[in-house]
C-alpha cells in the first residue's frame, strides 16, 4: 500500500518506539549550486526538508573593518568587492553616502553618467540570475543567453576604467574620468540590440518549459505581510507585492526631478510588481526589471549634458585633472597634497547614511567621521545579507531538488554576508 504524506501531520508510516530517520546533510560551501562559498545544514525527513540552518562565515574579509584604515578614495576598491557581480552599483552606493557626509553636490554630466553605469549594473546582475535560474534546473542555454551579453558590459566597463571586472570608477565629488568619445553609441547599441533578442529567447525557452514551470510556481513563496516584515527589499519584496523602490521613493540622481538645477524632469520608469511571491515571481520580475533599464539607459544618454564631471574646485575634495599633474608644477603639488599629506579628504565631524536600489534592493552605507582621512566608522546595509534570512522559511516542507531553485531567486552573493 502507497504512504501517505501529509506536510502538516506525522507520516502514517509506523515504527518503533524512539526510532527517528531524520539526518542532516551539508549543502555547500563548495556545491556548484550555492555560486558562491556558502553553507546551508538542511535536517531532513527523507527528501523531504524539515530545517534549515545557513551557515555565512565561509568568506568573511573584514570589509567594515577596512573602512576605518583606509581614506574615502581607497575604500573603493574593497566596496565593490561586496557585489562581484554588479561591482560599480557599490561604488555608487559608498561615495553616495560619502557625498552626503561631505555636503557636496554633484554636477549634471557626473549624475547622469553615475545613473546609466547604475542600469547597467543592474542590467548585469540580472542577466546573471534569469540565467542561472535555467542553469540550476539543468537549462544550460538559458545561461549562455545570458552570459553572453553580460559580457558585452564588461567591455563597456573596461573602456571607461581601464578593468573589466572591478572598475573602482567613482570618487569622492565625481569619477575618475569621463568616458571616452563614442561611448555613448555603444551603449545605446547593446541596450537596443543586443538585450531584447537575448531576452526574448530566454523567455521562449523558459516561460512555455513545463519543467521550469513546475519547478519555479508555488515554490518558495514569500507572502506581502512576511516581505515587509523581514525588511526585505528589491525583486525579492516586489515579487510579493511591496511597492517599494528608492529610485522612486527616496530619488537621487538622474531619477529625481531638477536634477540638473535647472528643473529638468526625472527620467521615466515602471517598477515591476508581482503578487505570487514564489521563484517564478522573482524571475519574472527580473525579467522586467531588465527591460526597464534600458528605457532608463536610452533617456539619459539623449540627456547627458556637456560639462565637467568633477564637483566643483572650491569643494576641496576631488583630485586635479591629469593634463594638469602631468604638465604643471601646481597640478602636481596638489595632487601630492591631496593624496599624500594630512591636507586631503577631511569631511567635517558627522555622521551620514545613504542608500541606493541595487540590483538586489537597497545597498546602504553608514560612515562616522571625526574629521579625520579616514572614516571613523563604515558599515554597510547589504541587501543579500537581509534577504538570507528568510531562507529557512521558503525552504521548510520542500525538497532538496528545490534548494537551488529557491536560492537562486533571493540572488545571495556570499561577500555580502560578510559579518
Amino acid at each position: 500500500m502507497p504512504v501517505s504524506y501529509d506536510l502538516m501531520k506525522p507520516t502514517t508510516l509506523e515504527r518503533e518506539e524512539g526510532y527517528d530517520d531524520r539526518w542532516t546533510l551539508n549543502f555547500g560551501p563548495q556545491h556548484p549550486a550555492t555560486h558562491t562559498t556558502l553553507r546551508l545544514v538542511l535536517e531532513l525527513d527523507g527528501e523531504r526538508i524539515v530545517d534549515v540552518t545557513p551557515d555565512i562565515g565561509f568568506l568573511h574579509s573584514g570589509f567594515e573593518k577596512l573602512g576605518e584604515h583606509l581614506d574615502y578614495n581607497q575604500y573603493v576598491v574593497v566596496v565593490e568587492r561586496m557585489n562581484y557581480v554588479s561591482p560599480i552599483n557599490n561604488d555608487l552606493s559608498w561615495h553616495a553616502a560619502v557625498e552626503k557626509l561631505f555636503g557636496i553636490e554633484l554636477t549634471p554630466r557626473c549624475k547622469v553618467i553615475r545613473t546609466i553605469l547604475a542600469e547597467l549594473g543592474r542590467i548585469q546582475d540580472h542577466l546573471l540570475n534569469v540565467g542561472c535560474s535555467g542553469l540550476d534546473l539543468g537549462g544550460f542555454t538559458a545561461f549562455l543567453y545570458g552570459f553572453n551579453e553580460r559580457e558585452l558590459i564588461y567591455d563597456l566597463i573596461e573602456q571607461i576604467s581601464g578593468s573589466r571586472f572591478h572598475p573602482s570608477f567613482t570618487r569622492v565629488g565625481g569619477l575618475a574620468q569621463d568616458v571616452p568619445p563614442g561611448w555613448t553609441e555603444r551603449v545605446l547599441d547593446f541596450v537596443r540590440n543586443r538585450v531584447p533578442p537575448a531576452l526574448r529567447d530566454v523567455e521562449t525557452l523558459l516561460l512555455r518549459n513545463r519543467i521550469f514551470i513546475e519547478r519555479t510556481k508555488g515554490i518558495g513563496v514569500i507572502s506581502r505581510e512576511d516581505a515587509i516584515n523581514w525588511s526585505l527589499t528589491g525583486p525579492v519584496a516586489r515579487a510579493s507585492g511591496v511597492r517599494r523602490d528608492l529610485r522612486k521613493d527616496e530619488p537621487y540622481l538622474c531619477y529625481a526631478d531638477n536634477w540638473d538645477g535647472r528643473g529638468a524632469p526625472a527620467v521615466q520608469f515602471k517598477v515591476p510588481i508581482a503578487t505570487g511571491g514564489d521563484v517564478y515571481a522573482r524571475f519574472l520580475v527580473r525579467l522586467e526589471e531588465i527591460r526597464q533599464s534600458c528605457a532608463i539607459i536610452e533617456q539619459a544618454v539623449r540627456m547627458l549634458p556637456e560639462g565637467p564631471i568633477n564637483a566643483a574646485p572650491e569643494a576641496n575634495v576631488t583630485l586635479p585633472n591629469k593634463k594638469e599633474i602631468y604638465f604643471s608644477i601646481e597640478g602636481l603639488i596638489h595632487h601630492f597634497e591631496k593624496v599624500m599629506t594630512n591636507r586631503g579628504h577631511r569631511p567635517p565631524i558627522g555622521e551620514a547614511y545613504a542608500a541606493t536600489e541595487t540590483a538586489n534592493g537597497e545597498q546602504g552605507f553608514y560612515v562616522a567621521s571625526d574629521g579625520g582621512r579616514t572614516p571613523y566608522r563604515a558599515r554597510c546595509r547589504p541587501p543579500s545579507f537581509i534577504n538570507y534570512q528568510v531562507f529557512p522559511q521558503l525552504l521548510r516542507g520542500h525538497q532538496i531538488s528545490d534548494v537551488p531553485a529557491v536560492l537562486n531567486s533571493l540572488n545571495i552573493i556570499a561577500a555580502e554576508l560578510d559579518r
